[in-house]
């Protein structure tokens, strides 16, 4: 075989190859972040593989589309500005296939969130309030936040004990 003619095979079997790397459920998002992981998302996603696990970096959440919003919560003495990721486009991200999140914050206290209230209301996974990334110490990296002023329902104990803060993880039921 002549040198182009081996160097195209070449190509080809190396562009096959990679297409059918990416076509496999799961290999795109299962890849490592490459900064410090914040949130992993695991239980029921993808396409159903038993154990799967996403990791989620700063800059990945920051690669999904962004929202903001400013509300009232009963945590700050004044309206502030939340914004960061749909928790809905997180959870289509994953393709999480359940009806029921058990968030985990760093302390490992747990609270259950329907994954209805993430295609009924505006969720936000926030990653920033004021524009300035959360600390720890200041209920980040995490904080599920919903849109209390936009709807009165939502200015309830039942919505407020749902919005976790230090969020590190999500189980997908």
């Amino acid at each position: 075989m002549r040198k182009a003619g081996r160097r195209r095979l070449v190509l080809g079997l190396l562009l096959t190859g990679s297409a059918l790397l990416l076509a496999r459920p799961g290999l795109a998002q299962d890849a490592a972040p490459t900064g410090k992981k914040i949130l992993t998302i695991s239980g029921k996603i993808g396409a159903g593989q038993a154990g799967a696990k996403v990791a989620f970096d700063l800059s990945r959440l920051e690669s999904l589309p962004q929202r903001s919003f400013t509300t009232q919560t009963p945590w700050q003495d004044k309206p502030v500005q939340f914004s960061g990721p749909l928790l809905r486009d997180v959870l289509a991200s994953v393709k999480a296939q359940g009806s029921q999140l058990k968030a985990i914050a760093l302390n490992d206290y747990k609270v259950s969130i329907p994954v209805s209230d993430s295609l009924r209301f505006d969720v936000v996974l926030a990653l920033r309030i004021n524009g300035e990334l959360i600390p720890v110490r200041h209920k980040g990296p995490l904080f599920v936040v919903y849109p209390y002023d936009s709807d009165e329902e939502l200015r309830n104990t039942l919505y407020y004990s749902r919005s976790i803060w230090q969020l590190k993880a999500i189980e997908v039921e």
